[in-house]
């Protein structure tokens, strides 16, 4: 059985919530963890087909995060992913087998997964414990959700 953890996160992977969070769920069970970030784009630029810019800058907040949980012991991988969260999880599970699944996401007042219902979607397909994160970086509050 693996120890798997995948991350889904795009711009709260800044957050030292979800850096904590995965820190204490992968070392107290010695787990690999892939971090994918989803390369989030406006619907014109997707409509345009260009997606560079929104890829540039997931990749950038993906190599901080792997560093910070570097920092913090853990030893992890990562890509940017699709901008649909969902398949974003689903392309990564199809190479990654992961136990357990971590969310992080903005404030629900500003969120758009939490608005799509991203959290209990992803248990309801993946059928696996899904933890999540909430991550405030403007107002410096970060807290697990559940």
């Amino acid at each position: 059985m693996s120890n798997n953890l995948l991350v889904i996160a795009n711009e709260t992977v800044e957050g030292a919530a979800l850096v904590e969070a995965v820190r204490f769920r992968a070392r107290s069970r010695d787990a690999a963890v892939l971090v994918v970030a989803p390369a989030l784009n406006t619907r014109l630029r997707h409509f345009m087909s260009d997606s560079d810019g929104a890829h540039a800058a997931a990749e950038q907040r993906l190599e901080g995060c792997l560093a910070r949980l570097a920092a913090a012991g853990v030893r992890a991988d990562g890509y940017v992913g699709d901008a649909d969260p969902l398949l974003a999880i689903e392309d990564a599970l199809s190479t990654f087998p992961a136990e357990e699944i971590v969310v992080g996401t903005h404030p629900e007042e500003r969120s758009n997964w939490l608005a799509r219902d991203l959290v209990r979607r992803a248990r309801v397909r993946f059928r696996m414990p899904v933890f999540h994160v909430v991550v405030d970086l403007a107002a410096h509050r970060e807290y697990v959700a559940a």
